[in-house]
């Protein structure tokens, strides 16, 4: 007798073809389960790209058509008495307010900003409608036009201190180029008197005692110049759809444009634009305060640290227009060791925002800063500033930084006095443009920019 471990083990029996075929199918469908268990997983990791502009394909995608750089309201542009008390603004207050979008859309979204609030911003009631005639600037709205803003569901929210809040989508039809009237009751107003604006609206707004935001016409209503609160309006768009956004000043910002006319120079590229295949999906984006300047806060945070906030952080922007040094030269000393470093610090400023907005997939577009000769108080008798703006102008056009460059200098300079602006042009101070100066500024720049791919 064998011992155990010696002994022959049974001969194992061959197996049947059916029972191969059976096996080798097991193992395939295993395989294929674990495959897709895989896939899953990476789905859930890695989120799917969104399509690119242009690609072809169909996901629509959210696009800001109206924007206003949100700045800590200055006590000379808070709103009037009753609307401002000792501690707190806006108690008890209808806020009704038009803003023009720039591309239009089916469903439509609101963003309230408290970006330099100290305590939080409570928003009993929101409403949108179309204002009466289209109009800019009314205080009435086109009747069966009303319709209620919510926020996660609810008629009410309250915007932390520093923060924003985005409304839910509302099927509301937009036409591009069009007015909006968005009204907001505060029940209770902001706690405080650091209140989110954009003074420099050149667009009248209306106050009034009460919750208004169900009502036609606001009669009786207390008209003020500037808009509060109220930061971004967003539409669904299809996914060519992009934005030109604009960093600027008080020349972007419209000072000495037409109150209620929209005729600030970005307005009236947008017009432009609208005249050209496929224009109607490009939405020019205004990102500019009077006052602004590059390196230091001035009126409102300085360019380089509003940058994420008011441009890289919006949905959609492609192409971006700087157009902004002007205030930085203007409030320098004229002194040579001033003005050189205000030089040298500009040029490194500009090579950061092309650097940021390049990470962020965005062509920038440098514009040359316009005349400022004969204005009180930029112009110096010794011409220090106006050399530090030649220099900084020589660079934006043969730097090779930029993507390219719009010559805004030889659009409205004076050809006999190059130093200054043409007469004609400017709204007597000889700095800002009047609407025609503007349109001059609007046409300069190439509309093969914005072209698709």
């Amino acid at each position: 007798m064998k011992p155990p471990h010696l002994a022959q083990s049974p001969r194992p029996q061959r197996p049947s073809a059916r029972a191969a075929l059976t096996h080798l199918v097991a193992t395939c469908v295993f395989v294929l389960a674990v495959v897709v268990a895989s896939s899953v997983v990476v789905a859930l990791v890695r989120s799917p790209e969104p399509p690119a502009a242009g690609s072809g394909r169909s996901a629509p995608h959210w696009i800001n058509t109206w924007t206003s750089m949100p700045q800590l309201t200055e006590p000379g542009n808070m709103p009037p008495a009753p609307f401002t008390g000792d501690r707190a603004v806006l108690v008890d207050t209808t806020l009704r307010q038009t803003v023009r979008v720039t591309t239009g859309g089916e469903r439509v979204r609101l963003r309230f900003s408290n970006a330099f609030g100290t305590t939080p911003l409570p928003l009993t009631a929101v409403t949108v409608a179309l204002p009466l005639e289209g109009r800019a600037g009314v205080s009435a709205v086109e009747p069966g036009t009303l319709r209620e803003v919510t926020f996660a569901g609810r008629r009410s929210t309250t915007v932390p201190a520093g923060a924003q809040v985005v409304s839910d989508p509302l099927d509301f039809g937009l036409r591009p180029a069009t007015n909006l009237t968005v009204t907001t009751y505060l029940a209770n107003g902001q706690a405080s008197l650091a209140l989110t604006s954009h003074p420099g609206s050149r667009t009248t707004s209306y106050l009034r005692a009460g919750d208004g935001t169900a009502e036609r016409d606001l009669t009786g209503a207390t008209p003020v110049n500037h808009w509060y609160l109220l930061s971004d309006v967003e539409v669904l768009s299809p996914p060519d759809t992009r934005a030109v956004a604009v960093l600027g000043d008080s020349l972007s910002d419209g000072r000495s444009s037409t109150t209620n006319g929209n005729n600030r120079w970005p307005d009236q590229l947008l017009d432009r634009l609208r005249g050209l295949p496929g224009g109607n999906r490009i939405a020019v984006l205004n990102q500019a305060a009077g006052g602004n300047r590059v390196l230091n806060d001035g009126l409102g945070p300085n360019a380089l640290a509003r940058l994420d906030r008011d441009i890289l952080a919006h949905s959609g922007v492609s192409w971006l227009i700087v157009f902004e040094g002007v205030n930085d030269i203007g409030t320098a000393e004229p002194t040579s060791a001033a003005q050189q470093r205000v030089t040298d610090d500009l040029i490194a400023a500009y090579r950061q925002i092309v650097v940021r907005a390049h990470a962020q997939g965005i062509r920038v577009y440098g514009a040359t800063l316009t005349p400022f000769r004969g204005n009180t108080p930029y112009d110096d008798p010794a011409g220090l500033r106006e050399t530090t703006r030649q220099a900084v102008n020589d660079w934006i056009r043969t730097g090779g930084v930029f993507d390219a460059v719009v010559d805004f200098d030889r659009a409205v300079r004076d050809p006999g006095d190059p130093e200054r602006l043409r007469p004609d042009l400017h709204d007597g101070d000889w700095l800002h443009l009047n609407p025609e100066g503007y349109r001059r500024l609007a046409a300069a720049v190439p509309a093969r920019w914005f072209g698709k791919g």
